[in-house]
């Protein structure tokens, strides 16, 4: 442990260069920072995210059902660039005034409707469609504790472990082993799960697992943070038997590519998608 103490003023002040990699569009204030439309598509939803863990959710559940035949699933991916405050316009903060991607317009329905957080997206879209959401009640609430806890367990790696691991200035000790205790004990619980089930719920795919995979499925394939051999993922056996399970699934690569930058001339992934054929597996 460090020698130095940081002792907390009496009123916290902002300091703009404390925020390591993403100082440039943290701040503490809610709001649009300057005018902008948004633009828009041609298709009944209008998405405006970007290729993270919590926009490529939605991305997967649109093309699980447009793969179904649901034709009203047609989506405009628009980019929202957030390491240049794209999400602090006027026009994205109609829809979502928390300044998070993704956000989702439906203007199928009238007034078109808004919908943002992406765990509220994954829900709103599946009764909807009626799709990847049981109407059992019993199976029901088994999905939606699973859904709900993604959301509660998530800033723990990526905003509490990703951060202080990975992106932080500067790296402490305290932070670091208090949140890797804590990650790991969110991966044993996903593989004491997943020994006795196909999925989280049990023998079907639903929201559930496309909101947990989108975070820890990443982490345990992707070497997210580069943090695979200091949390020993792939001691997490069945976690890795579901993850690499649903990597095969079409419409996962086909929704884990969109609203992200390629690479290379042989990347697929795209900036942005408003047709089918943008897709190019």
């Amino acid at each position: 442990m460090s020698d130095s103490t940081y002792v907390p003023p009496k009123v916290w002040t902002w300091d703009t260069e404390s925020g390591g990699r993403f100082a440039n569009i943290n701040k503490p204030t809610a709001g649009a920072t300057h005018e902008k439309e948004l633009p828009v598509g041609k298709h009944p939803l209008q998405l405006y995210s970007l290729g993270t863990p919590n926009g490529i959710k939605v991305t997967i559940l649109l093309e699980e059902l447009l793969a179904l035949g649901h034709e009203g699933a047609e989506y405009d991916a628009f980019l929202i660039n957030i390491g240049e405050g794209a999400q602090f316009s006027s026009g994205f903060v109609d829809i979502n005034p928390n300044s998070k991607i993704p956000a989702l317009l439906d203007t199928s329905t009238d007034p078109s409707t808004r919908v943002f957080e992406s765990g509220a997206i994954l829900v709103y879209l599946a009764e909807k469609f009626g799709e990847f959401l049981p109407t059992d009640p019993s199976a029901r609430a088994e999905c939606m504790s699973w859904l709900f806890w993604q959301m509660g367990s998530a800033p723990y790696l990526g905003g509490g472990f990703g951060h202080f691991y990975a992106y932080a200035p500067e790296k402490f000790e305290y932070p670091i082993n208090r949140f890797a205790m804590e990650v790991k004990r969110q991966l044993d619980l996903l593989d004491k799960n997943l020994e006795a089930r196909e999925y989280l719920c049990g023998d079907e795919y639903n929201i559930s697992d496309i909101a947990v995979h989108s975070w820890y499925g990443t982490l345990v394939l992707n070497n997210a943070y580069d943090s695979a051999e200091f949390l020993e993922v792939d001691s997490y056996k069945h976690l890795g038997r579901w993850a690499k399970q649903i990597i095969e699934r079409p419409a996962f690569k086909r929704g884990s590519l969109v609203n992200r930058k390629p690479n290379g001339p042989d990347d697929k992934e795209i900036l942005e998608r408003h047709d089918a054929s943008d897709i190019k597996l």
